[in-house]
């Protein structure tokens, strides 16, 4: 009971794949790729290295920068590149930040130029301390009179914020 396939039936199965429809996804496809595609910059950097016949009186001294840590135990104010200028350790009741800012006002009062500060910050440090210590670099306040700045005086406006070093032992 086999029956025979007609030339028909045979040459019905023989038909060409239509490709038609890949083709046309390939033309909207690649040109979205190439659009899409982030290309590699390379970036330069100039660099104005001291020639060798550089007077030493031609150096400049580095500019202070100032650095507030703030960690669980203790904020810490210093220079980037002199390190450590002081330490407020926390206590029971939490931590000095009038210290903090009679300090910050003497500072302020021997580089009454300087607009900028840096404040690093360990994990987990409450909102409301870092909002206080914003607050303590932005103005003097009213105890910072001692410092011989009024208070409301504008102290260090530009705020930096980042992650704090990991702690030095002790």
């Amino acid at each position: 009971m086999r029956r025979r396939r007609s030339r028909k039936e045979r040459h019905e199965a023989s038909e060409d794949m239509n490709i038609t429809a890949f083709m046309n996804l390939m033309v909207v496809l690649v040109p979205f790729l190439l659009i899409t595609a982030v290309f590699s910059r390379l970036a330069i950097l100039e660099l104005n290295l001291p020639t060798s016949q550089a007077n030493a009186s031609e150096q400049q001294a580095p500019e202070f920068q100032l650095e507030v840590i703030v960690r669980e135990s203790a904020i810490e104010v210093g220079d980037r590149t002199a390190g450590l200028l002081r330490r407020f350790e926390s206590g029971a009741d939490g931590h000095d930040l009038d210290g903090l800012s009679r300090y910050l006002a003497e500072v302020k009062r021997q580089f009454p130029a300087k607009l900028d500060a840096t404040l690093l910050l360990e994990p987990d440090i409450p909102y409301e301390l870092i909002v206080d210590v914003m607050d303590r670099l932005r103005v003097a306040g009213p105890g910072d009179a001692g410092a011989g700045l009024p208070a409301g005086t504008e102290l260090f406006p530009e705020i930096a914020i980042g992650d704090a070093p990991a702690a030095r032992p002790r």
